[in-house]
């Protein structure tokens, strides 16, 4: 038997670090989470330093920044970059090396190191693969079904989902990864990744988890004072929520926090095969997301800024392996990249020269976490400290600097206030420092000035943002990409 331990790492989409029990939220029920957590190391301060999907998991498989692995916007059909990825490398230290969910990678059959991979890509037809949970829904006799409950990915109304509870994406999800570690081969560690769509929309849970909240459970939005501000990008990202009627609003939480809490049971069984299988006791396993969702917040919806509910992830490592950080809060700066070192540092492997991220459980620490999204109009760019987050959008020249420690929800810009010009002026410089490409031209003569901002006009959304349609026969023809998601 193996004495290296087993890895599980579980990835989510759209899970802010906030909504888990541990982290002090009122209302969301994360029982297996409050246990790795009490259990573990939690970490305060992860960040996914370009807060949408795809870039996020270049970031998570490679342990490099968006400057290194080439995407800060979303490419949909980029490559991974030519680097070790996480799952190579435990691979090649003779780990065994599954993926089942959503692995968000071009072309959508690459393995990107993993011995096999079950995949479930939210029907992206324009690739031309269909998914394994798509051929598993057919041989169901649900062919094409997946979507008739006629709720976008990535809109926010909501409806319980539509056909019998074995078939949701989250039971089949852990239902493969239950086989897999039953597969296991005695003679060699597991790398085992477990990546749950939701609760990214549709926001369609199963109907118990719909019921289990109710509206009195929803917290009211959180509301800045800086709210009234004006420039381009701000208007853009509120335009997306204007539509929505209140009720909309409450079942859209009442649905997503019920795909957490689905999540978190399921999560369950699959530490109870790792237990049966007698692997619990030497299996390390780390909970985080690619990023998390505004969820009305600030008058925004997803993700793409970085405010606290999209970059604020969570990040959880527990498991016997580890029980010397047991019920250990840490607050150092934490990033995407920093998964793949961490991972290695704790099983005892050599972390590749490659890697520019930290492993969270040395005492290597970081001072500053700088962010990137975007290249147009919208882009937003972010320098933390640990405590005070600067955020700033070059299109208007606008900044806004947070207090997390006396304000962590974000409801008070000081980027004005005189008492505090010495700190933003730091951290300006800092920013500066990072910038690249395009971006070197928002600096004039030393300073930061940005560009000149513009009108905002809503555009038209004539597609539902992308709404899928009927399944069968799959579609064809130059429709395009199926969602920036």
């Amino acid at each position: 038997m193996s004495q290296k331990p087993n890895v599980l790492l579980i990835n989510t989409d759209h899970w802010s670090a906030s909504l888990i029990g541990a982290a002090g939220h009122p209302s969301i029920l994360t029982p297996t989470l409050n246990s790795l957590a009490r259990d573990g190391i939690r970490f305060q301060n992860a960040y996914s330093e370009c807060p949408v999907c795809i870039p996020a998991r270049r970031s998570l498989m490679t342990g490099t920044t968006p400057r290194t692995h080439g995407d800060r916007v979303y490419s949909d059909t980029m490559k991974m970059p030519d680097l070790p990825t996480l799952a190579e490398t435990f691979g090649m230290n003779g780990y065994q090396t599954y993926a089942v969910g959503k692995l968000h990678v071009y072309p959508q059959r690459n393995r990107i190191g993993f011995d096999d991979a079950l995949i479930t890509e939210e029907a992206r037809y324009d690739f031309g693969v269909m998914d394994d949970y798509q051929i598993w829904l057919g041989e169901q006799g649900y062919t094409g079904q997946e979507f008739m409950h006629g709720m976008g990915n990535n809109n926010y109304q909501s409806r319980p989902w539509h056909l019998p509870e074995e078939t949701h994406q989250t039971n089949w999800i852990t239902r493969e990864m239950i086989k897999v570690i039953k597969r296991k081969d005695p003679d060699k560690p597991g790398f085992y990744y477990l990546s749950y769509p939701a609760p990214h929309p549709p926001l369609v849970p199963l109907q118990h988890y719909f019921d289990l909240y109710s509206k009195e459970d929803i917290p009211k939005a959180l509301t800045g004072d800086w709210e009234g501000d004006n420039c381009y990008a701000l208007k853009a990202l509120r335009d997306k929520t204007d539509h929505y009627s209140q009720k909309e609003k409450t079942d859209a939480l009442r649905a997503f926090y019920g795909l957490c809490t689905h999540i978190d049971h399921q999560i369950r069984l699959v530490i109870g095969t790792l237990r049966e299988m007698s692997l619990l006791d030497n299996t390390v396993i780390m909970f985080i997301s690619d990023h998390g969702d505004m969820l009305f917040n600030h008058n925004m919806l997803a993700k793409r800024v970085f405010y606290e509910g999209s970059a604020n992830i969570p990040c959880l490592i527990s498991g016997k392996p580890v029980e010397k950080l047991r019920g250990q809060i840490d607050n150092r700066l934490v990033c995407l990249a920093d998964i793949m070192p961490t991972l290695l540092d704790i099983c005892g492997l050599k972390i590749p020269e490659s890697v520019e991220g930290l492993s969270a459980v040395s005492n290597e620490k970081r001072s500053y976490l700088y962010g990137e999204i975007g290249e147009g109009d919208t882009a937003s760019r972010m320098i933390h400290d640990g405590r005070y987050k600067l955020i700033y959008y070059p299109l208007g020249n606008y900044s806004q600097l947070f207090d997390l420690q006396e304000d962590p929800t974000e409801l008070h810009n000081l980027s004005q206030n005189p008492s505090h010009a010495e700190k933003q002026n730091e951290l300006q410089k800092e920013l500066m420092s990072r910038l690249y490409k395009d971006d070197i031209n928002w600096i004039q003569n030393g300073i930061l000035k940005g560009l000149p901002d513009k009108d905002y006009c809503a555009s038209p959304d004539y597609s539902l943002y992308n709404q899928r349609g009927g399944h069968w026969p799959p579609p064809s023809g130059g429709y395009g990409s199926q969602g920036k998601s």
